[in-house]
């Protein structure tokens, strides 16, 4: 049997008294690669700030890895391997693209910017550094300062950043948005090169990354999931249609390969 990485269970999260997440089931296979869809608004955004401990759930609850997680903060969460683009909110614009991921590294063993320290001395740190610029590409531009980097370059190196800490299951955000096709093929080579032999949830709303990555495919739909699986049966789910695409049951199939 495939055992689960995360688990949420019956989670969630109000702001005073709007719900955001309405009791939201979902779970995510170890080693697989799911996409979440799902209209403006659906509460995709909040689905990760809860699962990264970026917020706090209202209700429910999430395990991570055999444990429950909600209550920990974002840096327990992330040491025990579990990554997100946003971890880091922003790149260091007047750093290099090393001096980004060292950063990254660094934050996720818990020195948390201590620049004061003889980084010097971390050997391990540079060498996980270098390794991540090689594995998305930046290796040539590591002395570049990231203002310099074109838009796609600074979207690489934030999935740079988001996996520099080794952690084995990955969180990324729309991480093609703003991209032409060439760029978001790229990105699609990309993240799937670094994302290899580890568990992946990403949220995006490009139908050509979600049906170029995923594995299955989870739609969330007024802070619910409406349904999860592989992306031909999420194409062809009538429900999935109608509450994401606007399109009715009576309609043509032809109406919604948009989506492929």
């Amino acid at each position: 049997m495939t055992q689960n990485i995360l688990e949420l269970k019956d989670v969630q999260k109000r702001f005073g008294k709007t719900e955001i997440i309405r009791g939201l089931n979902l779970e995510v296979r170890k080693g697989e690669r799911l996409a979440v869809i799902g209209p403006n608004g659906a509460g995709k955004s909040t689905l990760f700030h809860l699962i990264s401990g970026r917020l706090s759930v209202s209700a429910g609850e999430i395990w991570f890895d055999g444990d429950r997680i909600n209550g920990r903060n974002a840096q327990q969460i992330y040491q025990r391997g579990l990554s997100r683009s946003f971890q880091i909110t922003n790149l260091f614009s007047r750093q290099t693209v090393y001096e980004n991921i060292l950063s990254a590294a660094m934050w996720a063993q818990g020195y948390r910017y201590t620049f004061w320290k003889r980084i010097s001395q971390l050997q391990p740190l540079h060498d996980r550094a270098q390794e991540v610029l090689e594995l998305i590409g930046l290796a040539a531009r590591r002395n570049v300062s990231v203002n310099l980097l074109t838009y796609a370059e600074q979207r690489a190196l934030e999935i740079g950043m988001a996996v520099a800490g080794g952690g084995h299951t990955i969180l990324l955000d729309e991480p093609t948005a703003g991209m032409s096709r060439g760029e978001s093929d790229a990105a699609i080579e990309l993240i799937k090169t670094v994302s290899t032999g580890k568990t992946l949830l990403i949220v995006e709303h490009d139908m050509g990354v979600v049906f170029g990555l995923a594995d299955r495919v989870a739609v969330v739909v007024y802070g619910q999931v409406i349904a999860c699986d592989t992306p031909e049966n999420i194409r062809a789910n009538a429900k999935v249609q109608e509450a994401y695409l606007g399109v009715k049951k009576d309609q043509k199939k032809g109406v919604v390969d948009g989506i492929a």
